[in-house]
């Protein structure tokens, strides 16, 4: 995936024409500030609810299908979160073996720190690793540059340690974000990502459920997101994605669909090098 020259997103723009206007009226007609106010008010409440919204594209690129010629191949993505986890994490490997299948694992990078040799395990099966932060705090979304340079820069390093990978993709905690995320990852050449469906398994019980959601209408393309780290537990106490994922990959195998990482489509020559 080429990095282009990093270009401030339209919504960005418009903010800053906001911000313009807004302090001109202010300034040249003091007694409308609170017109002023209303469209400064209006525009960081615009920004804030495209950064709670983790499949939006307005404060810059973001994956959340894989391109239409991977689509066409009937290639779906699996990316897996929050781990590696001692418990969950082997069983979820266990199982992708048997079917053969591969997937990204977006993984924290304190938890690669304690658990390295599951880490390294992940990568010995072919499957790949990415950036899921450091800490992996809610309160990311509120960073400031250098908070979001420190957080994905540190799990980079987590990550290379262990595995020897680098990761290229990132995903942020639930996916929230602001406008200072986009300059950073494209100074780190990392791209973000985000999913096409998910099936909320870390706080819903109920696999059937939580299988409906991500095979309901599942075609070439998707991205799927599943927990390994912070797993629900079923009403007999099995992590989710441990009792959901068989019946995925055999659905994904009847719709003749093939799950791969992420980095193999961008890997790929017949995808499109750009920018998500």
């Amino acid at each position: 995936m080429k990095q282009e020259r990093w270009r401030p997103p339209a919504l960005l723009w418009a903010s800053l024409v906001c911000h313009l206007g807004a302090t001109t009226l202010w300034a040249l007609m003091p007694h409308h500030w609170p017109l002023a106010l209303g469209i400064l008010v209006i525009n960081h409440l615009a920004l804030a609810v495209t950064g709670l919204l983790p499949r939006s594209k307005g404060l810059g690129p973001n994956l959340t299908r894989l391109p239409e010629s991977a689509a066409r191949q009937g290639w779906v993505a699996l990316t897996i979160d929050d781990g590696p986890d001692p418990e969950v994490t082997p069983k979820v490997l266990e199982i992708l073996a048997a079917y053969q299948a591969k997937a990204t694992f977006f993984c924290i990078g304190k938890k690669v720190e304690a658990f390295p040799e599951l880490a390294q395990a992940i990568v010995a099966a072919g499957h790949a690793i990415e950036n899921h932060g450091q800490c992996h705090h809610t309160f990311n979304s509120l960073q400031g540059m250098s908070g979001w340079t420190r957080e994905i820069a540190d799990a980079q390093a987590s990550i290379h340690k262990a595995t020897g990978q680098t990761p290229r993709f990132y995903r942020p905690t639930a996916g929230l974000r602001n406008p200072f995320l986009d300059p950073v990852l494209h100074r780190l050449d990392m791209h973000l990502a985000s999913w096409t469906r998910r099936g909320y398994d870390t706080r819903v019980q109920d696999s059937e459920q939580v299988f409906t959601r991500l095979s309901r209408g599942l075609r070439g393309g998707d991205i799927l997101l599943l927990h390994d780290g912070n797993a629900a537990r079923t009403t007999h106490a099995t992590p989710v994605i441990i009792a959901v994922l068989p019946r995925l990959l055999d659905t994904i195998a009847t719709l003749g669909l093939r799950p791969v990482t992420l980095r193999a489509v961008f890997d790929d020559p017949r995808t499109p090098h750009t920018d998500s």
